[in-house]
This record gives structure tokens, sequence and C-alpha cells, in this order.
């Protein structure tokens, strides 16, 4: 992770080469002793949590993946703790845009979730009320704390970034990393933090979705089973749930996402950073 620095400001980015699609963690040293920091990056608002042992600043953000490739600011702004006056600073990233497979995956699935009926849409638009109340919620406090672990010991069978194809019709890009597990898998929590979904959903099946805090959701659909309710605090590794298929899947399987400020990341990057 190099380094830029203006006056005597230091901002580090992890990855280093920032692309569409991927987790970023901002670390920050500002030129003096401040009591918050705050900053904007491509129009999302940003908290940071301070570290007392390494004097930094951190927050974990990320870079949608529709974004075209070019520069973006991160903006700070700060309070000096000894004077209570503002501080700012702004940097410039470049952005480019990754290449992710594009596996055109044929799948078929009944035809109720292609050709819903009347009484069928009623239940996916009661769902897309549900997901755009809860999924879209940013609360103040960080509550991941460390490195996301994977949520079960499996090979992967579909990675973000494919190309779904359900009954000969293309859909949106899989924005999600599939687990290949039997039904019955436990499922554990990706980090720490708040159950804000525990129920069925028409597409998602049994789904849980945890809240890390800040606008970082993790979320587990197709589930055979809960071992969570809403508003439960897990830990990182808790057993949430076992796999299935439920919802719309064409076998057992677990489908993980990662949802920030309602931009979904690459869990397979998210799991590859070495966070505070």
């Amino acid at each position: 992770m190099l380094p830029t620095s203006a006056a005597t400001w230091t901002v580090h980015a992890q990855p280093t080469h920032l692309v569409n699609g991927a987790p970023v963690l901002f670390q920050v040293k500002p030129p003096a002793k401040l009591n918050s920091l705050t900053g904007t990056w491509l129009g999302h608002q940003l908290t940071f949590s301070y570290e007392a042992t390494t004097r930094t600043w951190f927050t974990l953000s990320g870079v949608s993946f529709e974004t075209s490739p070019g520069k973006y600011t991160l903006e700070l702004a700060g309070e000096r703790a000894a004077t209570k006056t503002p501080l700012t600073f702004t940097h410039t990233f470049t952005v480019a845009r990754t290449h992710y497979p594009q596996i055109k995956v044929q799948l078929t699935v009944e035809k109720k979730f292609t050709e819903p009926s009347l009484e069928q849409q009623q239940q996916i638009s009661e769902g897309v009320k549900i997901k755009d109340n809860y999924l879209n919620r940013v609360t103040p406090e960080r509550e991941w704390d460390g490195k996301f672990t994977a949520p079960a010991d499996a090979a992967i069978s579909d990675v973000y970034g494919s190309q779904r194809i359900f009954n000969g019709k293309a859909q949106r890009p899989h924005y999600g990393l599939d687990f290949r597990v039997p039904t019955g898998t436990p499922v554990a929590a990706m980090n720490s933090g708040t159950v804000l979904l525990a129920r069925f959903l028409y597409f998602e099946g049994n789904c849980v979705v945890i809240d890390h805090g800040q606008g970082l959701l993790t979320l587990y659909f197709h589930l055979s089973e809960f071992k969570v309710k809403e508003g439960e605090s897990v830990k990182r590794g808790q057993e949430i749930g076992l796999s299935g298929g439920t919802g719309r899947a064409t076998g057992p399987h677990l489908h993980v996402a990662v949802r920030w400020q309602g931009t979904y990341l690459d869990p397979a990057r998210l799991l590859q950073m070495s966070l505070p």
C-alpha cells in the first residue's frame, strides 16, 4: 500500500489499484490530532474509525460495478482536537475497469420465477418493498472488526460479475459468490454485526442479512433453516443458518452478497483484504 502525502496528510488505499466492483479500505493519518473524521467518496458519506495504536483513521467503502474508469476525488473533513477548527484534504484516485469472468450460465428454474402469476407478482412486489426499506439503511456505528471470513468451507460454483441466463432470458450480472454446499451445511457470519433480516423472500428464499455498520451488509440466500432472529447480535464465525435451495435456486447452494450503501461489491475481494 503506497502512501499519498500532501502537507503531512497520508492516505492509503487497499487495494492500491482501484477497480469497479471492489471494496476499498481507506486509511488516513492527518497532520494534527482530530476529534472526528468524515469524508465523501463517489457520492457516499464516509465515517472513519480511529485506531489508537497506529494513530490512523480508517473506513471500509467501495466502488460500484457500474463505475466508469476515470479519476475520482476522496474528500476528507476533520475537526482539530486542540482548537475545534476544521481541517480538510482532498485526493484523487484512479479507478480502472477490471474484467470479471463473463461466464454465460444457462440455468433452468421453475416457471414461476420467470413468468410469475398475478399473486406471485404481488409477493415479488412485497419483497422489493422490504429490500428497499432494509437494504439501504446506514447505521452510524461500525460493528465489523478485523478480517471477513468465508461463510462455509466449500468450493466456489459461481463468481461475482458473471452473466446469468434463466430459461433462455438474460438477467443482470451475478452480484454475489456461490458456494457449492449440500442442504443442511452450517452457514457462518462473515463478521460481527446485527441481524437485519431473517425471513423468506420470493427470489432469495430464506435469507439472512447482517448489518456490520456504516452501510456495510452481508447477505446469505437460499437457506433451509434459520439459526438467528432479526435484531440479534452475532459474532464472526457464528452459525446463522443452514444452506438449502429455497427461492430461485437451481439446486442447493449458498449465495453470499456484500452490499455497501446500496451497491453490491465482490465478496471474494473482501475476503482477501487485510483489515484493522
